[in-house]
């Protein structure tokens, strides 16, 4: 009998034990949510599709946050958090001062998901649906997002100013950048292609367009100018694609070719090197780019999510609980 007992708590322990390595190695699955918070890819999807209904760039936005969320400690919502005595926030970087946006509309999911489901859906997975969804609407490819992230305590201006490529980047750098998160050189061409949509600002390109390169039609570059002066206008705005600029499509490629990318980022990744393939490729078959774009964005969000017992669930995405 004593034996028994003996034997059955060690079984119990063991089934403890592999039940909690589990729990520290969760995997995100696409039904998470599905029994604690059924509702709740159909509330974020609402609030999404209503900000770009208000403003189409906001598809843009949001996509990119989602970007330089994953770029930075992994996807967990740390490009969200505001200033503190103790956090430096990501909204401060380089890369994202001035230029990112967004942050009310997640703010505004959340908030439609905490009515429903109080403490449940992190703000790292309202992002990640949001980049979907934003896609979705702007006539983009849709995807399967794998859910049960959750939120950083911390956030990292200085990753964010050393991982998070730059408008100014050439490929050698840009490739060294994608290399470093586990993406191949195809598959950082595929997600370039999200500037099909969305803006610029003057600041960001005024070099490319007044630097009389071989690389940039002439053409394009006189009607950019008009718009960005050789000094200031800084914050003045250009479409990243400037045939289909609210549209989700392989456009951006065709540009590409033609020499009218906006940013030196852009262009670059056609220029006489190796990733002139892909941008070839993408122009000429926009199912493929659509597809290898939808997978790249899977890919980018299974970088490093906090799960099980990592991180915390925020009420308020910009701050801590």
């Amino acid at each position: 009998m004593a034996v028994n007992k003996f034997f059955g708590a060690i079984s119990a322990l063991s089934l403890l034990l592999l039940l909690s390595s589990f729990g520290c190695e969760a995997q995100l699955s696409p039904t998470f949510y599905d029994t604690t918070c059924p509702n709740a890819l159909t509330t974020i999807r609402t609030t999404i599709r209503s900000a770009i209904s208000r403003e189409r760039r906001m598809a843009a936005s949001l996509i990119r946050l989602h970007f330089h969320d994953c770029f930075v400690q992994g996807c967990d919502g740390s490009v969200l958090l505001d200033e503190t005595p103790t956090i430096q926030s990501e909204k401060t970087s380089l890369a994202n001062r001035q230029s990112a946006r967004g942050f009310n509309v997640i703010e505004d999911a959340k908030t439609a998901v905490e009515k429903i489901c109080p403490g449940v859906v992190s703000c790292a997975d309202i992002l990640a649906v949001a980049a979907r969804d934003s896609s979705a609407a702007v006539g983009g490819p849709s995807w399967t997002v794998k859910l049960g992230r959750r939120d950083s305590t911390t956030a990292s201006r200085s990753l964010a100013d050393s991982d998070l490529p730059a408008p100014f980047h050439q490929l050698s750098t840009l490739i060294s950048l994608f290399s470093n998160k586990g993406f191949t050189p195809r598959e950082m061409v595929a997600l370039s292609g999200a500037h099909t949509v969305g803006q610029a600002q003057c600041r960001t390109f005024r070099g490319r367009i007044y630097s009389n390169g071989a690389d940039i039609d002439a053409g394009f570059a006189s009607t950019r100018q008009r718009q960005c002066p050789s000094t200031g206008g800084d914050s003045n705005l250009a479409p990243l694609d400037l045939v289909t600029p609210n549209q989700f499509d392989n456009n951006y490629y065709k540009n590409l070719v033609q020499k009218k990318g906006l940013l030196i980022s852009d262009q670059t990744l056609f220029n006489g090197s190796s990733t002139d393939t892909f941008v070839t490729e993408y122009s000429q078959n926009p199912q493929t780019f659509s597809s290898d774009f939808g997978a790249a964005m899977v890919k980018m969000g299974d970088l490093s999510p906090l799960t099980g017992q990592d991180g915390i669930i925020r009420r308020v995405c910009s701050a801590i609980n």
